[in-house]
């Protein structure tokens, strides 16, 4: 760790050196990775995720990391599926509700008041209520490794999307989704710290 008058700067194996880790806070906003699945009885999962992201386009794939093995998880490789569910601003509530340490027999869709949409090319419900789903199938797990090999708790879920649900309210006229209109909610920051998407600008590559 080195202090300068511009820079703080430090090695995250020897310490950070602040009163809160802000690895979190730079790596912000980031979409909530809001992800349902079921397991091989059949029964529905809920859980909300901090590392969420899309990787590709075609075809598209999305990804999230969980830290330790839960039920997510083990729901998704017993059934090679699972659906992400975009959280808006009016469903905060219901989705930090899903994130309660519950039993794994309990339904957090009930749990947190949503409903429950059948699949087209998956099993796994989504949320009704959620402006968009995007249902999954799974490519890999992958357990993560540090830099000396060790195995980490941490595990990369990858899927490729198989089906989009778009609530018709969320589409302009000239058909594309409307991203402000839908309120995204993102993690961003410490512990309770979230974040909404603020004003939109347009801004095009250079062209070769």
């Amino acid at each position: 760790m080195s202090q300068s008058d511009d820079v703080h700067f430090y090695d995250p194996a020897k310490g950070h050196g602040l009163s809160h880790d802000p690895f979190k806070a730079i790596v912000a906003p980031r979409v909530i990775g809001w992800i349902s699945s079921r397991d091989a009885q059949g029964r529905a999962n809920l859980a909300p995720y901090s590392f969420f992201g899309a990787f590709a386009t075609f075809p598209p794939i999305i990804g999230f990391c969980s830290e330790g093995y839960k039920d997510s998880l083990s729901n998704i490789e017993a059934t090679r599926e699972f659906v992400w569910n975009l959280t808006s601003k009016t469903l905060v509530e219901q989705m930090n509700q899903s994130s309660a340490p519950v039993p794994h027999e309990v339904d957090e869709f009930e749990l947190a008041g949503l409903t429950k949409a059948p699949g087209v090319n998956v099993s796994v419900p989504h949320v009704a209520e959620s402006p968009a789903s995007l249902e999954c199938k799974l490519l890999q797990v992958v357990r993560m490794h540090d830099l000396d090999g060790k195995p980490m708790n941490n595990w990369l879920t990858l899927g490729q999307v198989v089906g989009v649900h778009i609530r018709r309210e969320f589409l302009n006229d000239d058909g594309l989704f409307d991203t402000a209109r839908a309120h995204p909610v993102m993690r961003a920051g410490y512990l309770g710290d979230y974040a909404e998407i603020g004003p939109m600008f347009d801004l095009r590559r250079p062209k070769a």
